[in-house]
């Protein structure tokens, strides 16, 4: 039989942190330079959304997705800084 023991307020609030911290990340859409797309300059709560929203405004502009696409996503790190999760053009 397993005991479960109360865990500290700072393992409690460390891990209620981290859950904040990943619900919080937001994505956006880059060009084949790396730069915030100048069109889907947004962000977006969830990578699926973000490319599906990539995908939607390629078909429109260019037709049905025969190769490449020319847009990539980043996510927001918890520095602040951007992290390419999909690069343009993959």
């Amino acid at each position: 039989m397993a005991i479960s023991l109360p865990q500290s307020s700072h393992a409690r609030n460390s891990s209620q942190t981290r859950v904040r911290a990943q619900s919080c990340r937001t994505y956006r859409l880059v060009d084949l330079q790396g730069e915030p797309h100048p069109i889907l300059d947004d962000l977006y709560e969830s990578l699926d959304a973000a490319w599906s929203e990539a995908l939607n405004w390629w078909q429109e502009e260019f037709g049905p997705v025969q190769g490449p696409v020319g847009i990539g996503v980043e996510v927001s790190t918890l520095s602040g800084e951007w992290r390419t999760l999909r690069y343009p053009g993959t």
